[in-house]
């Protein structure tokens, strides 16, 4: 047997000897293929179904097929390979088979990172916070979009990989996709840099619908999110749209995410006050803004502050608990309530804006 491998008698015009070891390479490969299949790749399968992440699960589900099919391909070349075939006049195949054979390896290298886009797509999932309806309509529209975006950035780019391979030039194509980009982009300019913004929206999670936020000359609360603009229902009532390439290029104040929220002004008394009675005052406040139950404890400060041009100003400023903004204004009201109740108590008024007008020399009333 071993002398009839040995012999240089053909079949099919193949020498023995190359070609039962191209049939042994193929044996092989199909042992290796069905060994991998069959234990290393279900055990790998059967150990990430037992963890907590999802992501393991993912990257083994996408990696197994395209293992599977680069050990048949590698199988193949070396088989064919081996076999040293030649067209007529001895041109041997082998250097046309190592490039069908990089130009297959590209592909399938392609389609592997083309299966791994769900692992990307996932991540970017789990970072989406979905605390409210919109948000989580927004995000089931966006999620998919993003996801055949990064799908065919995957088979462009594989696609110039496969070119290079075959050994053209494609200096020429990205010249050519980069004029048609840059008509695209220029026509589209305004969609893709709202759809920028939502993306950015809907990451970092700058605020949520339902609540207060403030930038420039626009305040209210957020009520929808969509690809193009965020609503916002102002104080007024009326329906504000903002263009969401707008909104993530400004300074964002989310007036619902605030701790707590300040109270400060200033109490105008009459000349006429005494100082007794002024400190009596500030006292009384500041025990009264001190045990307040709406009032965040040693937050209050009420000092007699300055001389004003018709006035003796007390300062009072304090931070309340609530930070909804209607019962915000209802503990407002309370305190101040109290403090007129105060002032009245201690029998000293309000000041308004006056002035007093002094004659240098008396007047002298018209006599008919």
């Amino acid at each position: 047997m071993l002398n009839f491998l040995r012999s240089k008698e053909l079949i099919l015009g193949i020498e023995t000897e190359k070609l039962f070891f191209s049939l042994a390479v193929l044996v092989l490969t199909f042992l290796i293929k069905k060994t991998f299949s069959s234990i290393i790749g279900k055990r790998l399968l059967k150990i990430v179904e037992k963890t907590a992440s999802k992501y393991d699960d993912i990257i083994i589900n996408a990696i197994i097929p395209p293992i599977k099919v680069f050990i048949t391909l590698t199988g193949l070349y070396y088989a064919i390979f081996y076999l040293d075939l030649h067209y007529p006049k001895r041109i041997s195949i082998n250097p046309f088979l190592f490039k069908i054979y990089t130009v297959a390896l590209s592909t399938v290298s392609v389609w592997c990172f083309f299966r791994l886009t769900d692992f990307v797509i996932e991540i970017f999932k789990v970072n989406l916070a979905k605390k409210s309806s919109s948000e989580e309509e927004l995000s089931k529209q966006l999620v998919p979009m993003l996801h055949q975006v990064l799908k065919i950035i995957v088979i462009s780019l594989g696609g110039i990989l496969v070119v290079q391979t075959l050994g053209y030039s494609v200096g020429s194509l990205l010249a050519g996709i980069g004029i048609g980009g840059l008509a695209i982009a220029l026509a589209a300019q305004e969609t893709l840099a709202n759809l920028f913004g939502t993306v950015v929206i809907v990451v970092t999670k700058p605020f949520k619908v339902g609540e207060m936020i403030k930038f420039n000359n626009y305040e209210g609360t957020i009520e929808s999110i969509t690809f193009r603009s965020t609503q916002i229902r102002s104080l007024s009532r009326t329906l504000i749209t903002v263009p969401n390439k707008m909104i993530t290029s400004e300074a964002i104040e989310n007036l619902s995410a605030m701790e707590k929220r300040r109270v400060r002004f200033t109490i105008g008394l009459t000349y006429s006050s005494s100082s007794e009675k002024i400190q009596s005052l500030v006292t009384k406040i500041k025990l009264f803004l001190d045990t307040e139950k709406d009032v965040i404890p040693e937050s209050s400060v009420v000092v007699f502050n300055e001389f004003g041009a018709s006035s003796l100003d007390i300062l009072v400023q304090y931070f309340t608990v609530e930070i909804d903004f209607k019962l915000y204004l209802e503990t407002k009201q309370k305190i101040n309530f109290k403090i007129m109740e105060l002032v009245k108590n201690e029998g000293l008024e309000f000041a308004f804006p006056s002035k007093s007008i002094y004659f240098e020399n008396p007047l002298q009333l018209k006599k008919d």
